[in-house]
């Protein structure tokens, strides 16, 4: 009886293409399973090695099928696109991924923990309710513009909002107060959640020795830092900084060929999350330079003379990334030179 070496799985919601290949790489099967039945096979199954795109769900399945005692990899999807075969579907698709898990120099994700998603979690639901607030601010300032009341932008400004309206009287339609009674309402609670959950972060930051040790970096604060702790992979795992700020993207597209060298803008690759807010970091730390009047002497100060502020700031997130990364390794809190 032929010994089933590798099981690759194309992950779904309710059907499974299920590929198990021998040692030799050729296909024992491919079929459909459903959900019970693949949490049946993964249980029953022999110890081998279980291959899935890193993708939605796959960190669960992943975790079951290491309780179940087999090897997890999980292959981004990038690495697996090259090898799926005409006519696309579901059982190729399976197929391509049993390929790929197979090739000797891919680097896999590693399976995250449920308290590791759990950060996660916590941070989406952040940053889904200041979409949310943020959308809610902008739609009323749109309805209370139609009638001549404007305000600053910002969340900050909605009480502006509320006193010129309460500014015109009965120059306001009944009908639009009531409607912007609804938004202000929807907003003072979604303003609440926030603060409930930076308060959190807060509090992690504090007590967390390795959140404590990240917000020791200028221009990382504890969302930021929150951030890095949910999504960031053990940093160890990156051979140097230049490798994790590569990871994230805050490094030049490469279009190189024929021996000559060209760079393009950033590439985007890895967690658009920590990019965005290092980014963020970064720009708020020029502006504080910029307010100051007085350009420091040093490598930032002589690249805001010669570059535009943006070009500035990812530059600086490329090496506040570098830098955490060497405060992570060597178990160090940040100290300036």
């Amino acid at each position: 009886m032929t010994t089933t070496y590798l099981v690759a799985i194309d992950l779904a919601k309710r059907h499974f293409q299920v590929c198990a290949t021998d040692l030799s790489g050729k296909v024992l099967f491919n079929r459909a399973f459903s959900r019970q039945k693949l949490l049946e096979f993964l249980a029953g199954q022999a110890r081998c090695i279980v291959a899935m795109e890193a993708c939605s769900t796959s960190h669960y399945w992943g975790r079951f099928a290491e309780g179940a005692g087999h090897e997890v990899r999980l292959i981004p999807p990038i690495y697996v696109k090259p090898f799926v075969k005409r006519q696309k579907n579901d059982a190729t698709d399976a197929e391509a991924i049993a390929e790929a898990a197979r090739r000797p120099n891919l680097h896999f994700v590693a399976v995250k923990s449920a308290g590791h998603q759990a950060r996660a979690v916590t941070f989406r639901t952040h940053q889904c309710f200041v979409r949310q607030r943020t959308q809610l601010i902008n739609a009323l300032r749109g309805h209370l513009a139609e009638f001549g009341i404007v305000a600053p932008v910002g969340a900050a400004n909605v009480t502006c909002l509320e006193q010129a309206m309460a500014a015109e009287g009965d120059g306001l339609p009944a009908a639009v107060r009531e409607m912007a009674g609804f938004y202000l309402e929807q907003i003072k609670t979604l303003t609440l959640r926030i603060d409930e959950l930076v308060q959190r972060l807060l509090l992690a930051s504090r007590t967390d020795a390795f959140l404590r040790r990240l917000c020791t970096l200028p221009g990382v604060g504890p969302i930021t830092a929150g951030a890095l702790a949910a999504f960031a992979p053990d940093l160890r795992t990156f051979s140097d900084g230049r490798n994790f700020a590569a990871w994230l993207g805050l490094v030049p597209k490469q279009l190189s060929s024929g021996g000559k060298t060209r760079l393009g803008g950033m590439s985007r690759m890895g967690q658009d999350d920590i990019r965005r807010l290092l980014i963020i970091g970064a720009m708020s730390r020029i502006r504080w330079i910029c307010r100051r009047g007085a350009t420091p002497d040093n490598w930032l100060g002589r690249l805001l003379l010669r570059k535009p502020r943006m070009v500035a700031a990812v530059a600086l997130a490329n090496k506040m990334a570098r830098t955490l990364w060497a405060m992570v390794v060597k178990q160090q809190d940040y100290r300036t030179a």
